[in-house]
């Protein structure tokens, strides 16, 4: 992919989406073309379709073309295969977002769509329940998701603030051996959740609202003593919370508030003399009216490719050595 011309009064590209390694172009194309001319008219663009697809329109338009493009290639090498509801149901997911973007005055927030159906999934848990619990393996989405809600949630007004929490967990390392004073020393165990904003949210907007207190980001010990009334609250890597922990967070919850817990409970790192606050809440919590919990697998993973697989294979190692297989 390449940048080959750009008007910047009119926000207009042109981008070069290369099919050398694409798994299957025809399931792409569609019959007689059928995929292209829907992303051509969905999107108000135009594209060439030989050996590479050539996309020229706005800028937002194009990446989204882009965007499908990739989500079907990834869908493709996954699963060697792609039907042709999936592809239509991407494109049209994608639609959804661009029509969201075009309604709404102009703002430095990114629209996100969900990149596979146990993403879009989570994405309607997450609006139809005050407190959602995810749960799945690295790569699947959970906290991205979570925190484009989040924005989505603050740009409509639902919520007054957002609230992006993570264990200070001190994974090998004592916090009182690191250098510095106690908000650099805790900076690294927060640093995914900037990300994850940096990523939706246009730079210096983000660092606004850090400084009015719409957008907060804190260790978990921060939360106690307090009541989050409409916000927007995210606890992330919640594998790592203790069991008193959890029950303090959740017991956070504030009028016109909503929470999204987050975590892989196979990457525990609390000592082996403590249990994870999110295994048990599993226990505990299933079936409580107006709580889910939600679980992704590896085929919602849309990082590397390759994470998928090691993922499986150190699920299968697990499985062998439950059954006392070295």
């Amino acid at each position: 992919m390449s940048i080959l011309d750009i008007d910047t009064t009119k926000e207009v590209i042109e981008k070069v989406i290369s099919l050398q390694e694409f798994p299957n172009v025809s399931l792409l194309f569609g019959s007689y073309n059928k995929h292209i001319k829907l992303m051509k008219d969905a999107f108000n663009v135009k594209i060439v379709a030989r050996e590479n697809l050539r996309v020229y329109g706005d800028r937002i338009a194009v990446e989204r073309v882009f965007m499908v493009v990739d989500c079907i290639k990834n869908r493709i090498l996954q699963h060697n295969k792609i039907s042709e509801s999936e592809i239509e149901e991407m494109i049209h997911s994608f639609i959804e977002v661009h029509d969201q973007t075009k309604s709404k005055n102009k703002e430095d927030i990114f629209p996100v769509a969900p990149r596979t159906p146990g993403q879009r999934r989570y994405m309607e848990a997450i609006r139809k329940h005050e407190i959602v619990f995810a749960i799945g393996p690295a790569g699947t989405g959970k906290t991205f998701l979570a925190v484009a809600m989040a924005l989505d949630y603050l740009r409509q007004g639902d919520v007054k603030k957002i609230v992006l929490v993570r264990p200070a967990v001190e994974a090998g390392e004592k916090l009182g051996f690191l250098p510095g004073d106690y908000q650099e020393k805790i900076d690294p165990y927060l640093r995914p959740l900037y990300d994850s904003l940096y990523n939706l949210m246009e730079y210096n907007r983000l660092q606004r609202y850090i400084e009015k207190g719409i957008v907060e980001i804190a260790p978990l010990a921060y939360m106690r003593g307090r009541t989050l009334e409409s916000a927007f609250i995210i606890l992330d890597e919640a594998q790592n919370t203790t069991e008193s922990q959890m029950k303090m967070f959740l017991t956070r919850l504030g009028v016109e508030s909503r929470i999204v817990v987050t975590g892989d409970i196979t990457q525990v790192d609390l000592a082996h003399d403590e249990r994870s606050g999110l295994i048990h809440a599993q226990k505990v919590l299933e079936g409580v009216d107006g709580l889910c919990f939600f679980y992704l697998g590896k085929e919602d993973i849309v990082r590397h490719r390759l994470v998928q697989k090691i993922v499986a294979a150190y699920e299968k190692d697990s499985s062998l050595s439950h059954r006392g297989v070295d």
